[in-house]
């Protein structure tokens, strides 16, 4: 999701979890892990109605990719070769996020939106139907304690009035308000589509991401190496906004479910602690 510095560069530093045809089909043969961790709730995602004319949907395809016949921890969701729940930390941050996830994101096991949600606990997350916006996102959009941005590049003119800073961050704070990033969450196209398709974002201000980072996503083919997945969007503006404690545990808690999955992808098990996943440790044991 973000934008580099450069006009022509906006669209290249800017990016979703860049989807890719066959990434989530990997073989991921492993054991199922029964950790003590209670399995996440991600938000209803397969109606079988239609939210907005209450007209019945077909029933959803089953999961049939390879990947689909991977035991998987109940906690984290990963094959349990490779189980995340020992590395997982949370963090208190000065900015909120609010995740606006596309309906098809849910389903995908690499998601990285998730991973703020675990970190951050206060992350709100609302799933995306072009005709029938949450109720709650619209409400809490109306609650003057929130001064929300809407993460996306600043490539095209006709929003370019409503285009801020990350010192727009610092002022919202001085103003005694709760800073609110708002990432779409999704492919590139299916992100356009919800800044485009969303009236209730057309009158907030637009923050896009500055940055010389490169993405260490490995899990889906990015376009680019500029092309940052959601949870490295978050991590480097809560960076630059000032929160760098829940900054470094988001990143580190990205690099040990990209360095896991990643592994048990290659039927490996990970067998001393890496860098990142030691400093999390660390973390639980403070």
């Amino acid at each position: 999701m973000l934008e580099s510095g450069a006009f022509s560069d906006a669209v290249a530093a800017m990016q979703y979890d860049t989807p890719d045809p066959c990434a989530d089909r990997h073989a991921d043969e492993a054991h199922l892990c029964r950790s003590g961790r209670e399995p996440a709730q991600a938000p209803e995602a397969g109606l079988s109605h239609d939210p907005a004319t209450g007209h019945p949907r077909p029933p959803r395809r089953v999961f049939k990719s390879r990947g689909s016949f991977v035991e998987r921890c109940p906690g984290c969701h990963l094959p349990e070769l490779n189980c995340l729940c020992p590395y997982a930390v949370t963090a208190e941050s000065e900015v909120r996020v609010w995740l606006l996830t596309h309906s098809m994101e849910h389903h995908k096991p690499t998601n990285t939106g998730r991973l703020i949600r675990d970190v951050l606990p206060d992350t709100e997350v609302f799933t995306w139907y072009r005709t029938a916006p949450d109720e709650r996102l619209l409400a809490l959009l109306e609650d003057k304690r929130y001064a929300p941005f809407v993460i996306f590049p600043d490539d095209q003119p006709d929003y370019a009035d409503r285009v801020v800073g990350i010192d727009a961050v610092a002022e919202a704070k001085r103003q005694r308000r709760m800073p609110v990033l708002i990432l779409l969450d999704g492919t590139w196209r299916q992100a356009r589509r919800i800044f485009r398709k969303s009236p209730y974002l057309d009158r907030l201000p637009v923050l896009p991401l500055r940055t010389e980072r490169l993405t260490r996503y490995r899990l889906r083919k990015p376009a680019s190496a500029e092309h940052l997945c959601t949870a490295e969007v978050a991590a480097e503006l809560l960076r630059q906004g000032g929160d760098v404690n829940a900054a470094q545990a988001l990143d580190d808690y990205f690099d040990a479910f990209n360095d896991s999955y990643a592994a048990s992808r290659r039927f490996e098990k990970i067998e001393a602690p890496t860098a990142a996943m030691q400093r999390l440790l660390d973390r639980t044991v403070c």
